[in-house]
């Protein structure tokens, strides 16, 4: 079974018979009380000496964890695939009745770098305790991937895609509900595409879903007569302010990539986003999401306006935007607490987690929030959310139920 075994209580190695009881007094519970009953078989000389001897055991209550920290151990996995190996971290074990949530991170990245200060944040555990978590990396860029040898040929944006049915059925799992960034939001957007039927919902970030064109493919060449890898996909991840900022978070990720044991694996998976393919989406056409989508994207992220028009090709009944204010280019890394508000709001309109709160967000700002709602079996489905980078309002464009939250 996925995930780590349940908390062994204290044993001792006499002759006794040791019950347990919960703190709320049911048999089995956690460890938190013991109570312990000597076995009338033990003589009374004998009792007194191992009385003595409990003496030493100490039995020590559970404590809430606190932010930061994660409670399951991590397992990880690598699975053979048409395309080569993939390599994937299994936080928790399944729910039943409930998705896993399926992450894949972006170039320069691997799923520590991309996405642990989200997973780590304290508001966070609400949702990883309820959910299975997956996080995939792109071949060789896991830790400690060796390098490829010169003249390998990687996998396309595509056949990544084509790896990820290989995943699900080594876990047996049959749905998920995908968090990508930057080319991990195409692999998953595109694995949707061929898949509609295991993806529940998509937190897409930074997604672009056009492939370059010739002005694009001109204006990266020429940078890269100029700029270096590194440099290039810094350019990719974060805004210009920031660089020109050269923050703490900036230094430490130009340092990352810059430093990188396995940076010619990373300019292979960057060569094979530039070279994606256009994802083609139509609103009202054959070529669409077909699940709950929420995009997300930076207030003057590099994507932005890929990200804009992106939300104007999907479905409006489908799809939530939400544009981060004061978040760069990477809002999973510098709003932690933002996005966590905003995925348990998604999570909701998906018919998960209804009892959760909204305390972050209800103590920063006064919000709107709209939803056009549908029905899918017995559960309902909001859909269209945005975040005005200005006034810091959640709005939509079609016209649906409208909630007053207190933000």
């Amino acid at each position: 079974m996925l995930g780590p075994a349940s908390p062994l209580c204290p044993t001792h190695p006499f002759p006794m018979a040791l019950a347990f009881a919960g703190r709320r007094g049911r048999p089995g519970g956690d460890c938190g009380t013991a109570l312990l009953s000597l076995s009338p078989l033990v003589g009374p000389t004998r009792r007194l000496g191992i009385m003595a001897e409990l003496q030493e055991v100490q039995i020590t209550e559970e404590k809430p964890l606190l932010p930061g920290q994660t409670p399951e151990a991590a397992k990880i996995h690598s699975v053979e695939t048409p395309y080569g190996s993939v390599t994937f971290t299994v936080y928790g074990t399944p729910k039943p009745k409930r998705p896993a949530i399926l992450t894949y991170h972006d170039v320069g990245l691997n799923y520590k770098s991309c996405f642990q200060p989200l997973f780590q944040f304290g508001d966070m555990q609400e949702i990883i305790q309820n959910f299975v978590r997956v996080h995939v990396d792109a071949p060789g860029m896991e830790e400690g991937a060796p390098v490829f040898p010169l003249g390998y040929q990687y996998p396309s944006l595509d056949q990544l895609a084509d790896m990820i049915p290989c995943v699900l059925q080594y876990l047996n799992f049959s749905t998920v509900i995908g968090v990508g960034v930057g080319a991990g939001a195409y692999i998953l957007s595109r694995y949707a595409l061929n898949h509609p039927d295991t993806v529940e919902g998509l937190v897409l970030i930074n997604i672009d879903p056009n492939a370059k064109g010739w002005m694009d493919w001109a204006a990266h060449k020429l940078t890269g007569l100029t700029s270096s890898i590194p440099e290039m996909i810094l350019g990719h991840l974060f805004s210009q302010e920031e660089l020109s900022g050269n923050s703490e978070l900036i230094q430490k990720y130009r340092n990352i990539i810059t430093h990188a044991p396995n940076l010619d694996n990373i300019e292979l998976y960057w060569n094979s986003y530039n070279n994606r393919r256009d994802l083609n989406f139509e609103r009202g056409g054959d070529i669409t999401l077909k699940c709950p989508v929420m995009l997300v994207v930076g207030d003057q992220a590099p994507h932005e306006d890929a990200v804009v028009e992106c939300n104007s090709k999907l479905d409006p009944t489908q799809t939530s935007f939400l544009k981060m204010a004061d978040s760069g280019g990477q809002p999973q890394l510098t709003q932690p607490g933002k996005l966590t508000e905003a995925f348990k709001y998604f999570l909701q309109g998906m018919g998960y987690m209804a009892s959760s709160c909204m305390t972050r967000l209800s103590r920063s700002r006064t919000a709107s929030l709209t939803s056009a709602a549908s029905i899918d079996g017995n559960r309902s489905r909001s859909r269209t959310l945005s975040q005005s980078s200005e006034s810091g309002t959640l709005s939509s464009g079609p016209p649906g139920h409208t909630m007053e939250v207190s933000c």
